[in-house]
Parts: structure tokens; sequence; C-alpha cells
């Protein structure tokens, strides 16, 4: 039988002097080896030659969001920064300055309104390409679904690109994605494609139609705010945060390749939504979110100093918060490497045990604003898959490798056999 742990005995540490190799070993399972093998939900190690405290489970996702214990500021590497946040924009902001600018993304991407239009504009373009798909004989669904959301998502913020620009601005919002977890020249060629999307995001926004006393766009909204100072931002932030709008919405590939993925590996899930059952469909999306991999963790410095686990946590000192851990935490989830959406059928909707994409309550923490349009996009796709078309996916390696960040199967997903369906 197990020892219970003590909280109050100080934080162990890795036997490892850097732990740097098997961070990138283990990749999305580093945490959750070193929590078991310690039997803590904590401990501190190094990365990078650098202190750093990773701590996992809903205990330690609140002490992270809740508050102002944490800021973002010089959490993350300059070589993911750059490409998921970048300076000056609203990710790294903290107290009232976070909450305002904050403020205007939660308007942007919770109305339910405009939800609907972004959803509306991603299954119109997933039905334009369903001809072009059924002809080609065969399709990498991953390869396929960048274009569709940055197109969705263009539209959908009031910066619609030009058929000369579609590919570009695709493939470099989906490097942005792609490429966050990797070092040297991969990374390296993904921020510079950033600069481009950057230089079209402020070209954009300079000669938005709708600017003025009532800016109805999201983008419009975007480049007309006003921060607590009473200034605009700055071309560069404004495209920084237009930016933040449209990379997000592209990510959503990589939940709708596994919802797929999922569908394939567990047919009477299929079935069921084919057969127009809707019943358990968004406990299904949530444990896509769950179970496979999405972010790995999220970095924070300490703001103020606190004390929790027999330990003090300095000013400055380094946190990471072990999201993948915390979804597939034993002792929070029943069976937590097995994919099972019925749990979610009387969730209580506790945000710090679901912490796929932050935890917290959005509107005052560092939790994604746009959490709600994720599972809204992934429901409409999963629609898509299972009542307009049908599919089925050849021989491949379906192997998701939990040491490549971020994850995706290895094969990207190709289908074969797709035919048009008429809706149910």
């Amino acid at each position: 039988m197990a020892v219970p742990a003590d909280d109050t005995a100080p934080i162990p540490r890795t036997a490892a002097f850097d732990s740097s190799l098997g961070f990138l070993r283990d990749g999305y399972t580093f945490g959750s080896r070193r929590f078991q093998r310690l039997g803590r939900d904590v401990f501190a190690t190094r990365i990078m030659l650098k202190p750093v405290i990773c701590m996992r489970g809903p205990e330690a996702a609140r002490i992270f969001y809740d508050g102002d214990r944490f800021t973002r500021q010089g959490a993350m590497p300059a070589s993911v920064r750059h490409l998921l946040q970048d300076d000056g924009s609203v990710q790294g902001l903290d107290g009232a300055a976070h909450r305002h600018r904050k403020a205007l993304f939660m308007a942007l991407l919770t109305d339910a309104a405009a939800i609907d239009r972004l959803v509306s504009l991603f299954a119109d373009e997933w039905r334009s390409a369903l001809p072009r798909w059924q002809a080609a004989g065969q399709i990498v669904l991953a390869d396929e679904l960048p274009a569709l959301l940055t197109r969705a998502g263009a539209a959908w913020a009031g910066v619609p690109v030009g058929a000369d620009q579609r590919d570009d601005r695709a493939a470099e919002l989906e490097a942005m994605v792609a490429n966050a977890g990797r070092v040297g020249p991969s990374n390296w060629w993904a921020r510079w494609r950033r600069r481009r999307t950057e230089r079209w995001a402020e070209r954009a926004l300079a000669r938005l139609p709708d600017r003025g006393a009532a800016p109805t766009s999201p983008a419009a909204r975007l480049a007309d705010h006003h921060d607590l100072d009473g200034r605009g931002l700055p071309p560069a932030i404004a495209a920084v945060e237009l930016i933040n709008l449209l990379r997000p919405i592209v990510a959503v590939e990589r939940y709708i390749v596994f919802a797929a993925l999922a569908l394939h590996e567990h047919q009477p899930w299929r079935a069921r939504f084919a057969a127009g059952d809707e019943a358990d469909l968004l406990p299904f999306v949530q444990e896509v979110r769950r179970f496979y991999p999405f972010f790995p963790a999220v970095a924070g410095r300490v703001r103020q100093a606190f004390d929790w686990q027999g330990t003090r946590f300095p000013v400055g000192q380094w946190v990471l918060l072990d999201i993948h851990g915390t979804n597939h935490h034993p002792a929070v989830w029943a069976a937590p490497d097995s994919f099972r959406p019925e749990r979610f059928r009387d969730w209580d909707e506790d945000p710090y045990r679901m912490v796929p994409q932050g935890a917290g309550h959005a509107a005052e923490t560092h939790r994604c604003p746009g959490e709600r349009a994720t599972i809204a996009l992934v429901m409409a796709a999963m629609r898509l898959l299972t009542r307009e078309m049908d599919w089925r996916l050849p021989p491949q390696d379906l192997s998701v490798r939990l040491n490549r960040m971020p994850a995706r199967p290895a094969s990207g997903l190709a289908m074969t056999g797709i035919t048009g369906l008429p809706p149910v």
C-alpha cells in the first residue's frame, strides 16, 4: 500500500542535476513520470540549467491561476514566446492591465452569435472543400484543416485574405503552432515567417473599412481598443493581438484531427453520431480535449511570494504547471489513460480539474478565452465527419508520439473513400 505523501515536507528534487534531456525524451509524460516516482504532485529540478518547480493537479492549478501570484513575463523561452504570444500581447500583461485587455478577448470569443458565425464560416469552408477531397481520392486531414480554419477565422475577424495570400497565411499560422515546441532551424524559420504575418496583420488593420465610433468586426474592435491608460494599441501590438485571435483558431486543427482519430478507434460512437444522436457529442469532445495531448504545460514566474507544500516560493521562481499531467492525474480521473466520454455526462465543470487550455475562470485569469469557440468548432467538425461525409483510414502510422510537442498522429490522418452524405 502506498504511503500518503507528507505535503508539509520540503518539495523533493529529482536525482538528475538538469532534466533538459529528460524533458525532450519524455515530452508530455515528463512530469507524470517524476510525480509518480517521487510520490508527490510537486518536485524541483533544473531545465536548461535553470531551477524550476513542476506541479500538477487541481490544487496546483488553483495556486497557479488564481490571484496575482504569477506573471507570464520571462516565463517562457524566446523560441516559444515569439511564436505563441510575442512581446506586448495580452498574455504578457498582469493585474488590472491584463484583465482590461482580456475583457476585449472575452467579448469577442464568448459571444454566442459570434461563435455561431465562426462555426458557420468553418462549416462552409469544409463543405466547399468536400468535392475536391472526393476527386482527390485521398487527403491528409491535418494538411487540409489549417487553410480551412485560416479562411474561416480571417473572414470572421473581418480581415479576409485574398486567394493569392491564403496558402501563405495558413502555412505561417500553422508553423507558429507546429514549431513552438522545437528548437533550432525549424523554430527560427517559423519565427522569420511570423514576421511576415505580423506585417500583413498591421496592413490589414490599417485599411479596415469599419473603424470608427462603433466598430463591428473583431479586427476593428481590436484596432480601436484603448488600454487602461486611455491610449490605443500601437499598430505593431494590435497586429500581434490579431494574430492571437487567428492562430488559436488554426490550432484547433489538432483537436479536430484527434477527434477524427477517436471516431475511427471507437466506431460505436461514430455510428451513434452518424445516426443523429447528439446526447453525448459534448462529452465526446470534452474527452478528446482531456485525453489527447495539446499543451504540455504552462509556465510562470512568481510575482508575489507565497508558501505551499512546505516550501517558500520566492519572487522570480520559475514554475511549470503540468497541463497534460493534470488531465491524466490518476487521483482525479478514473482510468485516466482510457478514452471514456461518458465521464463527462454529469461533469461539474470544475475549472481546476479539466485544464487543457488553462485553469480558473477565463475572465479573471490567464485561461484561454477561446475555449468555447474551440469546443464549438470541434463539435461542428464532428457533425461534418459523421453526418455529412463518409471516409475510411487506410493502413498508416496512427501513433501519437508523446515526445513531440505539439503532438498529432504521425501520419496526419490520411483519409480515403471520401463521399458526401445528405445531412441527417
